[in-house]
């Protein structure tokens, strides 16, 4: 499911450090102050202290970056199966289940990655209502699309953020921020039309190419616009609830989990579960796990660097579903819809 970091990249805004130290009052005034204090000398504890901090911000890089990529290509497989590509109601209360308990136990004194904060249900609906909408059309979007367009059109997420936020308050990004996003909107539409076209293997080869299909691409974009709404009303939740994202989504997980369970026997196409193959089932559980771990490490992440790192982090996490995708596409470098791609990429990191 998108975090994803992730509206990140990956839709669901994760553990919000910044604005928990906000919520919770911390500053640096707070800290105890050192002036009057003997001058130390450095010591070798603290050069040890810094290097650990170090590796210990690279390994959970290192495990939300595969965690990320695992979560797509596992539920890519999982939606390839005729029997789940119609369970995404389903699908996506699994996740809020696993992604509110992730939480809960995270906000634990034993842990103590943040303090939690309760809201009224009726006063969560709406925002409760986005969310689902914010994982289920972007699934579907997977379902019916590849990897690549998949991923390259959330990338869309961040012009139609801008877009809405201009039309309904206003607010303008610098002119430089604005002409970036123009290659990157024509890169991801000239690689959505091309891997909308069908194409023989080439030199003759066994595997099929893998398409995009045109309601794969409508998902997309209704998936880009339910994203941004959901980006936009968070920030509004903010600023009215003077709560973190982590507070927030640990507030609206549950509720968006038991109002989709009301849509699955209208929507869901239910398999025979018995028939289900136990491999299957695994990769369900390891799809779950996946969303744990994202969750877990966004902290640490955030925690241990700033702005700057944690763009580099999603940045890197685009490039690399996007290369795999493609590389499992059987897709050549010939094809006409890589152009999009360097568009894109490069619009995203330049």
């Amino acid at each position: 499911m998108p975090s994803e970091s992730e509206n990140h990249e990956n839709a669901i805004p994760l553990l919000d450090v910044e604005a928990q130290k906000a919520a919770d009052g911390y500053s640096k005034d707070s800290e105890p102050s050192h002036e009057n204090a003997a001058p130390q000398q450095p010591s070798q504890t603290a050069v040890v202290g810094g290097s650990g901090a170090g590796r210990k911000f690279l390994i959970w890089t290192a495990i939300n970056m595969l965690a990320t990529i695992g979560i797509v290509f596992t539920n890519k497989a999982i939606f390839n199966d005729p029997d789940f590509k119609l369970m995404q109601t389903s699908f996506a209360s699994f996740h809020f289940v696993c992604t509110g308990l992730t939480l809960w136990v995270v906000s634990r004194p034993v842990f103590g990655a943040f303090t939690p904060k309760r809201a009224g249900v009726v006063e969560m609906l709406p925002l409760a209502l986005s969310m689902c909408l914010n994982v289920v059309l972007p699934n579907l979007s997977l379902a019916f699309s590849t990897v690549t367009v998949y991923q390259l059109c959330r990338v869309l997420l961040t012009p139609m953020t801008a877009m809405i936020n201009y039309t309904f308050y206003g607010a303008t990004i610098p002119r430089n921020a604005a002409l970036v996003l123009v290659p990157v909107c024509i890169g991801v539409g000239i690689t959505s039309y091309y891997d909308t076209q069908s194409k023989a293997p080439a030199g003759g080869a066994a595997k099929a190419i893998a398409t995009t299909s045109s309601v794969g691409v409508l998902f997309a974009l209704s998936g880009v616009c339910a994203s941004s709404a959901y980006t936009v009303l968070i920030g509004a939740y903010h600023k009215k609830l003077s709560m973190s994202s982590s507070q927030l989504l640990l507030n609206q997980a549950p509720i968006s989990s038991v109002m989709l369970m009301f849509a699955v026997p209208v929507v869901d196409k239910i398999p025979v579960l018995s028939n289900v193959p136990t491999y299957r089932w695994v990769m369900i559980i390891m799809s779950g796990g996946f969303a744990a771990l994202i969750n877990i490490s966004q902290f640490f992440i955030v925690a241990g660097s700033g702005a700057v790192s944690s763009t580099v982090v999603g940045h890197l996490k685009t490039v690399s579903i996007v290369t795999l995708g493609w590389a499992f596409s059987g897709r050549g470098v010939t094809d006409k819809g890589l152009l999009g791609i360097l568009m894109t990429v490069g619009g995203i990191i330049g």
